[in-house]
């Protein structure tokens, strides 16, 4: 009478499945703000700082000739919302909830669905963010193109990609090391503030300097992107078949260490977790 009922196939549990990461997603979105609009409007003001932020400092320091030959906020906003897109998507994987959690005591909760929700609702909220603010900017401005709109969405769906493979690794090692994964996420996030390349393009750097850089697929990202939104940038020093091929392994290696953590799970590390 109080068993639950268990779809019978594998299309059943399939649809069952996408259910409940569709409901733990909508709750891991208000779970930031109790007020899903305000959540979003504070997104969005981050966003625009960054964007300003960034304006301003290359005004201040006459970077803007350095810039693309095009829309000078566009190249701003492409960097800002991977970069973004990027660290929320790992920051929200790795405060997913792990297999010692309260919420996994509930039989239908598993860390499946945890991380898959984690992950979708920060693109949800980045994607909006973006659409939003692009919008306010074709308005005010009146208009403006993407050299590629497709290739463009798909690099920012990638830099997504990418943060949430960083994130898995980081998840499976947190309950051995609670304290250095959180110290190693706040230093990576930091990091890309200059490392993800968004203040500069690959083509512009010295082989020197680009060895510095080109370890990390947020930055072949970010100069794979401006390549689809600028008709006269086509990037020689950065791939997207990096990015994809680095993430599917750490995807991969992070699923293996999530499921050797699962299996070794002990209630007592909530209490230092």
């Amino acid at each position: 009478m109080f068993q639950a009922q268990t779809p019978r196939s594998n299309l059943g549990y399939a649809i069952n499945l996408a259910e409940l990461i569709f409901h733990a997603t909508v709750r891991h979105i208000r779970k930031s703000h109790g007020n899903a609009f305000i959540g979003l409007m504070m997104n969005i003001m981050q966003a625009m700082l960054f964007v300003a932020i960034f304006y301003l400092m290359f005004s201040i320091l006459g970077l803007r000739g350095a810039a693309l030959r095009g829309d000078f906020l566009l190249y701003v906003m492409s960097g800002i919302f991977l970069f973004m897109t990027h660290t929320k998507a790992m920051g929200s994987v790795v405060g997913a909830e792990g297999p010692t959690t309260p919420m996994m005591q509930h039989a239908p909760m598993n860390t499946v669905i945890s991380i898959s929700s984690a992950a979708l609702s920060s693109l949800y909220i980045q994607l909006l963010s973006a659409f939003v603010i692009l919008l306010i900017y074709y308005t005010v401005k009146g208009g403006f193109t993407f050299a590629d709109p497709v290739g463009a969405m798909a690099m920012f769906l990638l830099a997504w990609f990418s943060g949430v493979a960083i994130g898995m690794i980081l998840l499976a090692a947190k309950p051995w090391a609670p304290g250095f994964v959180t110290i190693a996420s706040t230093v990576y996030a930091r990091a890309n503030m200059i490392a993800s390349g968004k203040m500069f393009v690959a083509n512009t750097l010295t082989p020197q300097m680009l060895a510095m850089f080109s370890w990390n697929p947020l930055f072949h990202a970010i100069d794979q992107e401006r390549g689809y939104v600028f008709l006269n940038y086509t990037p020689h020093n950065s791939s997207y078949q990096y990015v994809l091929y680095v993430s599917l392994v750490l995807i991969m290696i992070g699923l293996m260490g999530e499921f050797y953590t699962r299996k070794h799970a002990s209630q007592s590390w909530g209490a230092r977790t």
